[in-house]
């Protein structure tokens, strides 16, 4: 689910890095939100992240 439908921003993989240099793999998620927008004239229920949402990307229903 943690996908933007405006901007496609998702996961995304990286290497954990602790204080004796062990490495191990991690992920980071986006933050979505479900918001009920409007998508070509009609409601919709659709995933956004909140910088989509700030940057005013999307008009709530």
């Amino acid at each position: 689910m943690a996908q933007c439908d405006v901007c496609g921003k998702g996961l995304v993989f990286g290497i954990k890095v602790s204080h004796s240099h062990r490495r191990s793999n991690r992920t980071w998620k986006a933050n979505v939100r479900k918001v009920k927008a409007i998508v070509n004239g009609t409601p919709k229920s659709i995933a956004v992240c909140t910088r989509c949402l700030r940057s005013n990307k999307v008009t709530r229903a």
